[in-house]
């Protein structure tokens, strides 16, 4: 039986619940929603503070380990809530006197696949811009199903939680480890998950989604073959961590030499800096790898690059085995003869976080806010233009995003 009229609190929630059905990476990773500005309404540019994992070093003997190391340091990452993406929609009073899916079918379902595609391409871009972790498939051609097992072992090194792990795969990727993949036993329940959008199977402890907003990453002129950039005298060489400055994703690299550009999302590695286990703090025997985030990128005399994960050399919270030295070279680890890669990503959902908050409900008009598994959304109906006479309604989300723990992720680069 139709509705006399739809609510405007049943449109909010019908929209939020086929957004979370679209997102399939926004619907695998944190969220987090910021219920602070539930009076006053956020704005652009408010800032939401995440702790990261407190991490301790160990002593042997009685006495208690000294010095700087014995410290607790709470590290922190700031995500800001800076993007507002909205969906404009015209509909009468008349086709709200239906029942909802009907009015899902011809207004909301179209609208909200729209948001969730740029809400999720403008999040994705920055997760794999943000990630360091990377495995490229033999001669950077088509995947195979090992390519797969060599991302789960990259995590596995990183010590990441076996639950909520998921896997992007590029539409190509997806054609090419199908067949590998098809046979896998799957009990009931995972069957059931396959009807979702995008759902392929489950496999090694990953759910497999493929997702057709994976970018394609263009790398700069710079390449393996060149070697030109060198770590710079006056760069930071090791990053401390303080109170004032205790995130450990990000720091800033200044180098020497280099001809050639350098984009952001290049993976590189620094001559003598090497990985270690996140916890024994042992060398690995491999060069450990980081991402050029943003900074002076793009043009053919870069100097200064924002990186990460940060060069941490002592302390708990150590990520490599040494502090780099003036003269290092950098090397990147695209090839010299290809230029454009497909991309997929693997991950746990703790490695990126995507946080709203509620925005204002502007006064004296039919508005309303929902929340939906740390999603808010605001709809205001029917408000009047006076200038075009005209009458229209709006949903919108305010989001931010970040990565926040990038050794919890790794992308496979492949054609």
């Amino acid at each position: 039986m139709a509705n006399l009229s739809l609510t405007i609190d049943q449109i909010t929630r019908e929209s939020l619940r086929i957004l979370h059905q679209k997102c399939n990476f926004i619907s695998n990773v944190t969220k987090d929603y910021d219920d602070s500005y539930a009076k006053s309404g956020a704005k652009i540019g408010d800032t939401l503070r995440i702790r990261l994992p407190i991490q301790y070093s160990t002593g042997t003997g009685a006495t208690m380990t000294g010095g700087a190391d014995s410290d607790t340091v709470q590290t922190s990452t700031s995500l800001q809530v800076a993007s507002q993406i909205h969906v404009p929609m015209r509909f009468t009073s008349a086709e709200k006197t239906t029942d909802i899916d009907d009015f899902s079918e011809r207004h909301i379902k179209p609208a909200m696949t729209k948001m969730a595609a740029m809400i999720e391409k403008d999040c994705i871009g920055q997760a794999m811009t943000g990630t360091a972790n990377l495995h490229q498939a033999a001669a950077l051609g088509a995947p195979v199903y090992k390519d797969i097992m060599e991302m789960r072992k990259i995590l596995q090194e990183s010590l990441t939680p076996e639950d909520a792990r998921t896997i992007l795969l590029d539409p190509q990727c997806s054609v090419d480890l199908n067949d590998a993949l098809k046979g896998l036993y799957n009990d009931s329940k995972s069957i059931s998950k396959m009807f979702l959008d995008g759902m392929i199977t489950r496999a090694q402890g990953f759910d497999f989604y493929e997702n057709t907003l994976l970018p394609d990453y263009l790398t700069g002129t710079e390449d393996a073959g060149d070697a030109a950039y060198d770590v710079a005298a006056g760069s930071v060489l090791s990053k401390t961590l303080t109170a004032s400055d205790n995130d450990p994703n990000t720091m800033l690299l200044t180098v020497d030499g280099g001809t050639k550009t350098v984009t952001a999302g290049q993976v590189f590695t620094i001559a003598t800096v090497f990985d270690v286990h996140p916890e024994s703090k042992e060398t690995r025997g491999a060069l450990k790898k980081f991402t050029v985030v943003s900074g002076d990128v793009g043009t053919a005399t870069a100097t200064s690059w924002t990186i990460t994960p940060a060069l941490i050399a002592t302390g708990p919270h150590k990520n490599c085995s040494a502090a780099a030295v003036d003269g290092d070279a950098i090397t990147f680890l695209n090839a010299d003869t290809l230029t454009t890669f497909h991309q997929s990503l693997a991950f746990q959902k703790g490695a990126f976080a995507f946080a709203t908050a509620d925005l204002v409900l502007p006064p004296n008009e039919s508005a309303t806010r929902q929340v939906h598994d740390g999603v808010s959304m605001r709809l205001v109906e029917n408000f009047y233009d006076g200038l075009k006479d005209r009458l229209y309604t709006r949903i919108d989300v305010l989001y931010g995003f970040k990565v926040i723990r990038p050794d919890l992720a790794v992308k496979l680069w492949h054609t």
